[in-house]
């Protein structure tokens, strides 16, 4: 289980995310890219590449579903009240990959390298 307060602390805990106001909800953004939005109390928005979705979605549908933003599959949705933390964890930072400036991915290979 997770909750809002997990996604904020897990978002804001990944190199130069912020937290902006998106249309009356919170959206956590790299580079001026958001890749999460906290739809609600018990679900949270992340935006992932098509394969990623449905390949989350396919893994948990009890717990994840497609968003559709006119006809294009943008992000899943997961409910937090039946989320495991490490799946959240997983796909923000699955998020913020597909969202960070180059510079920040570069930071992160060299880092790991050494």
């Amino acid at each position: 289980m997770s909750d809002a307060p997990t996604v904020r602390r897990l978002a804001l805990a990944l190199p130069e995310v912020v937290e902006q106001d998106h249309h009356g909800r919170p959206s956590f953004r790299v580079g001026g890219k958001i890749f999460a939005t906290l739809w609600d109390a018990d679900h949270v928005n992340v935006i992932l590449d098509e394969a990623g979705i449905r390949t989350t979605v396919d893994r948990d549908p009890r717990v994840c579903e497609e968003v559709w933003w006119g006809r294009r599959l943008a992000a899943v949705r997961l409910d937090l009240r039946s989320a495991d933390a490490g799946v959240l964890a997983e796909l923000l930072e699955d998020a913020w990959e597909g969202k960070a400036p180059k510079r920040l991915l570069a930071k992160g290979a060299a880092a790991s390298d050494g």
